[in-house]
């Protein structure tokens, strides 16, 4: 896939969708370790079922396999778009673009209401400068 440069009004106008899918995939993640937990109590207490019983953990292993599913085509939507995800629990999301010929990332963390920071490629987070 060819990499998208984004202006900085490219970026804010994808920020709704960028919301809602981190919005998903944050509630994905939470309802996933939730039911993790739950299989891990349920195999603590039954073991390892018998060859003639139904599998009591079908249900949650098949729950947890379309959840991974789910979070991955969200994962990979954000990507398509030219986006980079950064970190889940943060929110953070990249948008690589151009500064006087440079390459940069546009910066921006869910609970901003706008893109208004950047950084150069290798600096990450911390490097954040506020766009002028």
């Amino acid at each position: 896939m060819e990499k998208k440069w984004f202006t900085l009004d490219e970026a804010n106008a994808l920020l709704p969708t960028i919301r809602r899918e981190l919005d998903e995939l944050q509630t994905i993640r939470h309802e996933f370790e939730k039911r993790f937990m739950q299989l891990k109590q349920l195999k603590e207490q039954l073991g390892t079922p018998r060859s003639n019983q139904p599998d009591p953990y079908f249900t949650l292993e098949s729950e947890l396999e379309f959840m991974q599913i789910e979070a991955r085509t969200l994962v990979q939507s954000i990507h398509m778009k030219g986006a980079q995800l950064k970190d889940l629990d943060m929110g953070l999301v990249d948008f690589p673009s151009l500064r006087d010929g440079e390459e940069v990332l546009l910066c921006w963390r869910l609970g901003e209401d706008t893109i208004s920071y950047w950084h150069g490629v290798n600096d990450g987070y911390s490097g954040r400068r506020r766009i002028e």
